[in-house]
């Protein structure tokens, strides 16, 4: 059995099993232990560590065993494999001979079957005048949800996209604003107008030597010449690539939009992706704007930004549906937590739990309750650089401030100071206010509840 065959009719099981594909290193590591690698090269070729190989290796092995109903190891899982697929098929011929069909078994793979399978040779080109075929790999995107009140950032994005022509769009906002339910509602209406679509996490490090990788594999299917770069595959191809979680290509304890040591390359790669001529698309979703992406928004290189809002009136829709009271207090409840949709379905279940429902007993509890909320906005407070750190309490001890009102026991230079405030803007941590005429700057609400909470601890 083809070592590929395998891989798809693996998938194939867990996806029936589960609703879910393998993903891309699930993938790697399955062929790899069919190719008898060990975790240390297969850890080379998807550019990771051998230790998170592992991990994920012994997670795969777990969920095959539910899925075949054996115990399957890295030892076994290919005999596991062949067995449960053999089974499969002497099934189907019992049932095929029992109703009357003929089955011819010969040692050559069928015609049909020989003309589906895409040769494994990618030395020749397909010619100009047949139309390429449309792939779409999904296995890493999550499944389509209802989308609230988002028909406003729908329409911009499809007109970036699709009649603007720009190459990079950042989708940015606070986690749990919705930005991958929304981008995958978007990928769906626009699907038809690419040739090929790829949908990546970087929630595992994905260093840009891997995904070039992963590109040009996905890219080169179905026995095209194999092209120069990843410039001539967005050239040749109408490709759109979704990097869902980019913030996770950021290091913890600086300055938003700085990368981890094994990631700076990206850097480098958005210029040429946004100088350079080609007919594609790369959507980002994060937390943080890389600072590349807003210097080429500014030159107007083929790059746009859009932060995703807290909900509208629809996040009504949130409190009614767990069955809140005191539909007067809503308004106050949705603005403290920015309209953030994950936010209140959180702060909503807990107001269930404690306060029978009632949003005015929460509202009127002495001090502002988080509850599961807390370690989020922990953990976000944990990735700011210790300057951004210095200029958010200070912040969040005031109702609005005024940068030129810096106090002269803030140990920072005027220079890390504006850097640390135009950091904290781009996390979306702070927002700018007037007041008076001027320019003022505030703490979001629920993170200045959190900060007076752990200072007052």
């Amino acid at each position: 059995m083809d070592i590929q065959e395998v891989i798809e009719w693996t998938d194939e099981q867990v996806f029936g099993k589960t609703g879910k594909h393998l993903d891309s290193l699930q993938r790697t590591i399955l062929e790899g232990t069919l190719e008898n690698q060990t975790y240390k090269q297969v850890a080379e070729d998807f550019h990771c560590t051998k230790d998170h190989a592992k991990r994920v290796a012994s997670e795969l092995w777990k969920l095959l065993s539910d899925v075949l109903g054996e115990n399957v190891k890295k030892s076994n899982v290919r005999a596991f494999i062949e067995k449960a697929k053999f089974s499969q098929i002497s099934n189907f011929v019992s049932d095929y001979i029992h109703i009357g069909g003929n089955i011819n078994f010969c040692n050559e793979p069928c015609p049909d079957r020989k003309a589906k399978k895409a040769p494994k040779n990618r030395s020749h080109s397909t010619t100009s005048s047949q139309k390429p075929e449309k792939r779409y790999d999904f296995t890493e995107a999550p499944e389509i949800i209802r989308v609230d009140n988002r028909s406003n950032e729908l329409t911009t994005l499809k007109h970036w996209i699709l009649h603007d022509k720009i190459r990079i769009v950042n989708l940015f906002g606070l986690p749990g604003m919705g930005k991958t339910a929304l981008a995958r509602e978007l990928v769906e209406q626009i699907q038809d107008n690419f040739d090929c679509i790829l949908w990546r996490n970087c929630s595992n490090i994905l260093t840009l030597q891997c995904l070039k990788t992963q590109l040009i594999d996905f890219l080169s299917a179905n026995g095209e010449t194999q092209l120069p770069s990843v410039i001539d595959y967005l050239r040749s191809h109408s490709c759109l690539i979704i990097l869902d979680e980019l913030q996770e290509l950021f290091a913890d304890g600086q300055l938003a939009g700085t990368y981890l040591p094994e990631c700076q390359d990206y850097g480098k790669f958005w210029e040429q992706i946004a100088r350079s001529p080609h007919q594609s698309c790369f959507l980002l979703l994060t937390w943080e704007t890389p600072t590349e992406i807003a210097s080429l928004e500014r030159e107007n290189r083929h790059c746009r930004s859009l932060k995703l809002p807290g909900l509208g009136e629809s996040a009504l829709e949130i409190l009614n549906s767990k069955g809140l009271t005191d539909t007067d207090k809503w308004g106050e409840l949705i603005q403290i937590y920015g309209g953030n949709p994950s936010w209140l379905n959180i702060i909503a279940s807990t107001i269930q739990d404690l306060f029978d429902g009632s949003v005015d007993r929460f509202l009127s509890y002495p001090s502002l309750f988080l509850g599961d909320l807390e370690s989020k906005l922990q953990g976000y407070y944990q990735r700011l650089s210790e300057s951004e750190k210095l200029v958010i309490r200070w912040l969040a001890n005031q109702e609005a401030s005024d940068i030129f009102q810096k106090p002269a026991e803030l140990a920072l230079s005027d220079a890390e100071f504006l850097k640390a405030v135009q950091s904290l803007k781009k996390r979306g941590l702070i927002e700018k206010v007037t007041g008076n005429g001027l320019s003022l700057f505030a703490v979001q609400v629920l993170f200045k509840a959190y900060l007076i909470g752990e200072q007052n601890d």
